[in-house]
Formats: C-alpha cells, structure tokens, sequence
C-alpha cells in the first residue's frame, strides 16, 4: 500500500397551518424559515449593496462566471483581467463597461475594486490570491485551490492571517440550494445507517481547445497536462469529494485509484477515464467515477442507507425508502416520481420552497431549479462580504478538500491504494 501524507489539518405555504406542518416536517420549508417581512428586508439590503468586483481569468469558466455576475443585482464588476487578450476581450463583451488588463497587479491596485474571483487556471492560483489578500481584497478562488501542497498551504495561510476578509474556495455545491436542503435529511438519519454513496460525471468531451499558436494552445490547453492539471479528481470530482465529506462529516482514510486514457489519444497524460474509490469511517465508501469518452447516464450523486437512498441530479433530489423502513409520517403527501427504466418511486424533496411560493410558484410542481451551483456560491460570497460571515467552503476547507485531490490523483497515476492524511 502506497502512504501519501500530509501535515496540513482540517477542518424552504401553500393552504392551512396543518399542510404547514406537514410540510415543514418532510423539510420542505427551510430549517429556521424567516418571516415575509423579513425576507423582504434582508433581500433589499443586500439588493441595495453593492461589490465592486474583478474577474482574474477570462477562459470559459471565467465568462460562466460574468455572465452569472450580471444577474447578481448587488455585483457590479469594474474589472476584467486576462494574459490572453482573446479571452479578455469575450469577457469584456459580456461586462462592457469594465476595464480590461492583462496584468492582475494593476487590478489590485485599484482601491475601487474590493473584491476579485480568481478563475484562472488552477497552477497559477497561489500567487495571485496572495497578492489580492495582502492588497486588501476578500477572495472568491476556484477549486483547486493549487495543483501542489506547498502552494495550497500558503494560500491557506495568507487567508487565514487576512482576519477582515472573506476568503472563500470555490467548491460551489456548499452554496447549493438543494444540497443543503438534502443535509438535513441526513443529518436527521433519514436514510437510517449511512452504509454507501457515489457521484459521477460521464460528458464525452475533448476538453481540447484549439488555437494558431502552439504556445498559446500548449497554455490554454492546461487542463490536459499533469504539471499544471489535476485531471478530472481534481477539476471536477473535489465537489463530490466535498459534500461527502460535509454530509458524512468525515474525511476520507484511504482511497483507491484508477485510470487511463480510454478515447483520447492526443499526447495528453491527463487520464480521460477515471474511478476512485474512499473508505470513510465505519467503513462507509465513497465512490466517483468520470469519463470524457462517454455521456451515457450523464452526472448524478446518490447517498445509500440502511433506510432509503436519496438522489441528487439535475438541481433536483428524490428518495427512495426500503419496504421495511420505519414510516415516518409525512411521505403520504409528497409528490412522488418514477424512474425509469428501473420504475423505482421517488418522493421528491423541494429545495426553497419559501421563495417558491414568494414567487407564486407551487414546489411540487417546479422540476429543476433555474440557477446553477455557480450563481448560489457567487450569491453566497458577495452576502458573506456584506455580513462579514466565515464561508462554508472557507480557505480551510477549501485548502483540506485540494490536498485530497492532489493526493487522490497521486493514487490515480499509480493506480494504488493510498493513505490520506489531511488534519487541521
């Protein structure tokens, strides 16, 4: 058995007040619901209070996450900022108005700008998010937070000695509406003992992006290089890895890794196909696979217990209770779904259903949610700026969550069993 270590520790009605009840109890409402009025006041506020932001990084992930931005009522971006002047003038169109550089240091010099988002590639993360903390900027920075230890400890590090800003990673499905709402089902024992769970992300998909420029395309092809890439444990699976942890509250013993290039036979030594299998305590497992050969099944996770199971897919959840599970009371009235081809029933769980009905929209009768993950992390961090409140996917946790994934992909490549040691 191969031992990889590390020293770094861790860490929402319709009809009477029974239906009320009754939907409360199922945790269609939100945990602690707050009254209309005030809903109202705390969403002016934050309507009413602007950020000024800059992008650092232009690619696509960067304009998913303008495009985004302009939705936000209280975001205004000032700045945008790439080295490639192509993907700096695309994100330009999408936010007009802001400046444009090719040098991140003179965004910071800006004192109108008092937040930037990095989301340029993961190995060049460090020193810019250590430049915009000691410059005085709260810090969205995507996961990875670094494609090698040392840089993720001293990002983690400089975060955490920034004690007036809000650093927070990007490990976007903290900020999901529907995962959290799914967290309280598990936290509860709903599905009895947890016994199993899995996530995949099959996409086929080159993930090669073309240019005239070798150069250029040797750099905007990253992705597909282990020097600067983590593959696709670390680009795509660190999310899954994280809510497992979150919802197990855990982190992950061992874990055992695969993988190879299956479709994609173009000089890349990034693996196109993986699997990677984790033992957390009390012998629960989890398991991510993904692969860019193949769409078939496309991206779910699913959480098995002794009880019932729950599935998350497409900004929906459902659960699935075995014959002989205790009744609970409240799955005569909700909504239920069949799945085929397996015509298994689902009772689904409504996310948000306070805004919902706000919006006079009936839960039961909404099937996905209009946002993606990206838009509740970036809601999340431009209202922990205004409150001052720690992130859920803090430096932290972000920094714990990217050196599983360095490691995890270390097993990958060797295809072995490792030890994962990751304390805070």
């Amino acid at each position: 058995m191969s031992k990889i270590r590390s020293s770094l520790s861790r860490r929402d009605f319709l009809g009477t007040s029974s239906m009320a009840a009754i939907m409360t109890a199922i945790g269609a409402v939100e945990i602690t619901p707050k009254t209309a009025e005030e809903l109202t006041e705390t969403s002016s506020k934050i309507k009413n209070e602007k950020v000024t932001i800059a992008v650092i990084g232009c690619g696509l992930w960067g304009r998913e996450i303008l495009k985004n931005l302009t939705r936000l009522p209280n975001a205004t971006v000032l700045a945008v900022c790439d080295v490639y002047e192509p993907f700096l003038k695309r994100g330009s169109t999408i936010i007009p108005n802001a400046t444009q550089h090719t040098d991140y240091k003179k965004v910071l010099e800006s004192k109108d700008i008092k937040a930037v988002i990095i989301a340029t590639p993961s190995h060049l993360h460090r020193q810019i998010a250590i430049d915009a903390l000691q410059a005085g900027k709260h810090v969205y920075c995507e996961a990875p937070l670094a494609t090698n230890i040392d840089d993720a400890r001293e990002i983690a590090k400089a975060a955490s000695s920034a004690k007036s800003q809000i650093f927070q990673s990007g490990l976007i499905l903290r900020s999901s509406p529907i995962h959290n709402h799914v967290l309280q089902f598990i936290r509860t024992g709903a599905l009895g003992k947890n016994v199993y769970c899995r996530a995949q992300y099959h996409k086929k998909q080159s993930w090669r992006r073309s240019s005239p420029n070798p150069d250029r395309e040797k750099a905007i092809n990253w992705h597909l290089n282990s020097q600067t890439s983590l593959g696709l444990i670390g680009e795509i699976g660190i999310h899954y890895l994280d809510v497992a942890s979150w919802f197990l509250k855990a982190n992950p013993i061992y874990v055992t890794g695969f993988g190879g290039n299956m479709a994609w036979d173009d000089g890349r030594d990034v693996a196109d196909t993986i699997k990677a299998v984790f033992e957390y305590p009390n012998n629960v497992l989890f398991q991510f696979d993904a692969t860019l050969a193949n769409s078939y099944e496309g991206s779910f996770e699913a959480y098995y217990g002794t009880d019932s199971a729950i599935v998350i897919r497409d900004g929906r959840a459902w659960m699935m209770k075995e014959t002989d599970a205790p009744l609970l009371g409240w799955e005569v009235y909700a909504r239920k779904d069949e799945f085929n081809p397996s015509k298994d029933t689902g009772i689904a769980l409504i996310a948000n259903s306070t805004k919902l009905l706000a919006q006079g929209k009936e839960p039961a009768s909404t099937t996905t949610d209009i946002n993606p993950p990206i838009y509740y992390a970036l809601e999340e961090y431009l209202s922990n700026i205004h409150e001052g409140i720690k992130p859920s996917a803090d430096c932290i946790t972000g920094t714990s969550e990217t050196i599983m994934s360095i490691l995890s992909n270390d097993a990958i490549k060797i295809k072995q069993k490792a030890t994962l040691d990751s304390r805070c």
